[in-house]
């Protein structure tokens, strides 16, 4: 393994161990972001099954958007991916950024979930 890999891996788990220790049976908000797109998915723990995703590949969000790789595509997914959790019920979440640093595209779709009802 790259060892640009395994810091990102290092980073990851880091971020993970701490989400756990202190989700209390809460679903996981995970986000990941390319050069690209965006995507984010609630994500059950226990069950090891994802509840709800949004991405800015769906094809409603790519007419709607002019590209999925700047801070208004990532908030308009932070509001959808909150819109679909409450239709399931969902209102408390623990916000999982990965290894990404929270800035830019990660801190504007935290803040799209957060506007749209998502506590975190």
């Amino acid at each position: 393994m790259h060892k640009d890999n395994q810091a990102e891996a290092r980073r990851k788990a880091r971020v993970r161990r701490s989400i756990r220790a202190r989700a209390y049976g809460k679903p996981r908000l995970s986000v990941h972001r390319t050069s690209k797109q965006i995507y984010a998915q609630i994500i059950d723990d226990e069950k090891g099954a994802t509840l709800v995703a949004a991405s800015s590949l769906e094809k409603d969000q790519r007419a709607a958007l002019k590209t999925g790789a700047d801070v208004e595509a990532a908030k308009a997914i932070g509001k959808l991916i909150a819109q679909r959790a409450a239709e399931k019920g969902i209102k408390d979440v623990v916000f999982d950024r990965g290894a990404f640093v929270y800035h830019g595209r990660v801190k504007a779709l935290a803040d799209g979930a957060r506007e749209g009802g998502l506590n975190f």
